[in-house]
């Protein structure tokens, strides 16, 4: 089950009830609060794999106000590498002005190198892609940032998962507080995909930021190293609660007595358990 992530509980169970003795691998980048627990509690094999591929670099990531005009030098300085942009904005209603104004923002940037890119900042060509449009224009939209005739890729988190292009190196968001720490860290995974240096930008507004927002925001700064998507689980755990085993929740509840209270009384338990049931069977 790649992604797993993606799942709810209740889809998650059907895979037992198709078949009881069906053995199930679960792939995430980011295991969700429960499912880590679980495994934490030794209810569930865990593997880590901490080995990047061969030639990535760690991605560079910044936590910084909003500023339109600070995009615009970031997404400048990827295309005078002749490099490609995402940059993200999760609202469908507002896309559209964003998209305005980054052109406007963009147009008063000094001309980068001309004779690497071929183009100047007022003909950066920026495309928006959304889940409400329609299967053929995302395709279309999709092809031309492939052929790299699209240089900004202006978009909601529906390229967290799936996208795979070794040109597009960095990433902005422009509200990183709407976020969670594990989807950022999915988002941020989009970038670094070749052997060129990544740089993600992950923007906030000062105004109206939370403390819970900003400890999420400095946890990403944090773990910018490969490999660290275990790392960040982790930290998403302590923050959001491991969820009930039992149940549906896959987040909350362990806030309450700590990670570390909550794990050792849940691993007792289990122990107790597994006593009991060796006894059983040694009588018998």
């Amino acid at each position: 089950m790649d992604e797993e992530q993606k799942f709810g509980v209740k889809q998650k169970e059907k895979f037992k009830d198709l078949r009881a003795s069906c053995d199930i691998l679960s792939l995430s980048a980011t295991p969700i609060p429960r499912t880590l627990n679980l495994a934490l509690s030794k209810l569930r094999d865990l593997s880590v794999i901490s080995t990047p591929p061969p030639g990535r670099l760690p991605i560079k990531t910044f936590i910084l106000p909003h500023s339109y005009k600070t995009f615009a030098r970031a997404i400048v300085r990827e295309l005078d590498r002749e490099g490609q942009v995402y940059f993200l904005h999760n609202r469908i209603e507002t896309i559209e002005k964003v998209r305005e104004k980054l052109s406007r923002a963009l147009s008063q940037v000094p001309t980068f190198d001309n004779r690497r890119s071929g183009l100047e900042n007022k003909k950066i060509r920026i495309e928006i892609i959304h889940g409400r449009m329609d299967e053929k224009t995302m395709i279309r939209i999709m092809d031309g940032f492939r052929r790299k005739e699209t240089r900004v890729l202006l978009a909601t988190t529906i390229i967290e998962n799936g996208l795979d292009f070794s040109n597009a190196n960095t990433l902005i968001v422009d509200d990183g507080t709407r976020l969670g720490l594990a989807q950022a860290h999915q988002i941020r995974g989009r970038i670094g995909r070749g052997d060129n240096e990544a740089f993600a930008y992950f923007a906030y507004r000062p105004r109206a930021v939370t403390d819970r927002a900003m400890e999420r925001l400095v946890a990403l700064k944090e773990f910018e190293e490969l490999g660290s998507g275990y790392e960040i689980a982790l930290r998403d755990l302590e923050m959001r609660g491991a969820g009930n085993i039992l149940g549906r929740e896959q987040s909350g509840a362990i806030n309450r007595v700590g990670l570390n209270l909550y794990c050792q009384i849940l691993a007792d338990a289990v122990e107790e358990l597994k006593s009991k049931k060796d006894g059983e069977n040694s009588g018998s």
